[in-house]
């Protein structure tokens, strides 16, 4: 975007962001300048075969423990098998937390990786190789996977390419954004929680109601300007384009639609809702977030990312099952049961609407939690070996890939690393995990490091 002055001393950039239209500090005009440019870009590298169009990831932020949810070790002592029983599911021989029996009845849609392991216990570092595919470093900011689809897909019409709910922010301040890529590709935080009462997106806020007149009024002006410069240098007028999409987004029932959950039946809303009995707006999180996510795929949004938080469990672990001991709504709130309902009505819901094959669900978290209960009837960190459960997006489901040892300690069979991970959901995607990318100073990347592997089984 040019930012030559005009005879009232402002730039067109400024000028856009009169108003204060703004995303995460990104001004609109410039965040939909940036993402024209990055859809005009030509050859975006080879396209190997993938059958998902989008993904969906659910992040369990703060390292959910695979021994109380994926994993359990029902013949372990007491002090490894924590407090919840195991159930069976529709793999024979397989079994997952009795707080998943939802989850458990449809597995055969579903891949777990029971083999995940990193080296880093911490959460600034695990979630950026998690998030990325790459171990960090302080030589380079790698991008998360979420930015680099949205730069190698072409740009939706209207909606954002990479959408967090409610926010993708972690603890201990991980960098985990765009990284060398384009501002364009930085998720767009809604900066509310769908699951929560006076639910609002950043900049299209359609509950209080927006003055498009007055943007409206900006926009005429802008017009204006533009035409009297154009008739002093005899060149041909034209509406500012980055003003234009701005408006467009703003204006747009299109994008307000995508949003409202609203739209939804009270039935629909209600197989996401752990207790149908709870004011929705009271109601799980995770299941509205998750519902949100279905809309925004729905309609060509190629990346979203559901931050799930409350994971970091140091302390009794029944707080897994019911967050608020003694409260009778607490069930409503529930960590694994809220994951459960929103994750089985997810697949069931993209299933129904035959997008399962075309939308990549993952369900992913920082690390694994210690084997052995601590002194406080919690778990500790623990990133030695972890699971990762996938469906949709052309994957091989009804499976388990990997093994962990007796205790759910270390890997015993097939290690999966990070990388791997990033150069599956690529390959899923379509997206070719060899391709590189150029940092600003022209340095080549590739999408997923020269170590990784596809994890060949679970490509069809």
């Amino acid at each position: 975007m040019s930012t030559a002055k005009r005879c009232d001393g402002l730039t067109r950039r400024n000028f856009v962001r009169v108003g204060g239209l703004t995303a995460l500090g990104l001004g609109l005009g410039p965040f939909l300048k940036l993402q024209r440019e990055a859809a005009a870009r030509p050859n975006r590298g080879p396209r190997p075969k993938g059958t998902a169009k989008s993904c969906i990831l659910i992040w369990l932020d703060g390292g959910a423990s695979h021994l109380d949810t994926f994993d359990p070790k029902p013949n372990a002592p007491a002090e490894v098998r924590g407090p919840f029983e195991s159930i069976g599911t529709q793999l024979t021989g397989i079994r997952i937390s009795e707080h998943m029996p939802q989850t458990a009845k449809m597995l055969d849609q579903f891949a777990l990786l029971r083999s995940v392991t990193s080296p880093f216990g911490v959460h600034n570092f695990a979630v950026q190789y998690l998030m990325t595919g790459y171990q960090p470093t302080p030589a380079i900011q790698y991008p998360v996977m979420g930015s680099v689809v949205a730069h190698m897909r072409e740009q939706n019409a209207i909606l954002p390419s990479n959408i967090a709910i409610p926010h993708l922010i972690s603890r201990d301040a991980a960098t985990i954004g765009n990284g060398f890529l384009p501002n364009n590709t930085k998720h767009f935080s809604l900066g509310s929680d769908p699951g929560k009462r006076g639910y609002q997106v950043r900049d299209l806020d359609f509950y209080q109601g927006l003055d498009i007149s007055r943007l409206d009024q900006r926009r005429k002006i802008v017009r204006a300007m533009n035409e009297f410069g154009a008739l002093k240098s005899n060149a041909k007028g034209s509406a500012d384009p980055d003003l234009e999409r701005a408006y467009n987004l703003i204006a747009s029932a299109e994008a307000k639609a995508a949003f409202d959950l609203t739209d939804e039946t009270e039935q629909i809303r209600e197989r996401y809702t752990l207790d149908p009995r709870a004011n929705l707006a009271d109601s799980n999180n995770i299941g509205q977030q998750c519902l949100l996510a279905r809309r925004l795929v729905e309609r060509g949004v190629p990346f979203v990312t559901v931050n799930n938080t409350g994971w970091d469990n140091h302390l009794d672990l029944a707080t897994y099952a019911n967050r608020h001991p003694g409260d009778p709504r607490s069930a409503s709130h529930a960590l694994i049961p809220g994951l459960d309902k929103a994750l089985s009505a997810l697949v069931g819901d993209l299933s129904d609407r035959g997008m399962l094959d075309e939308t990549l669900v993952l369900v992913m978290t920082d690390f694994g939690r210690t084997p052995k209960i601590n002194s406080t009837g919690g778990r500790d960190h623990w990133p030695n070996c972890f699971s990762v459960a996938m469906a949709g997006g052309g994957i091989r489901g009804g499976q388990v890939i990997g093994a962990s040892d007796d205790l759910g300690e270390f890997v015993k069979d097939r290690p999966i690393h990070p990388g791997d991970l990033s150069s599956t959901i690529y390959t899923l995607l379509g997206i070719e995990p060899g391709h590189e990318l150029q940092t600003p100073e022209g340095r080549p990347i590739r999408i997923a490091p020269q170590e990784s592997s596809v994890i060949r089984e679970l490509l069809v």
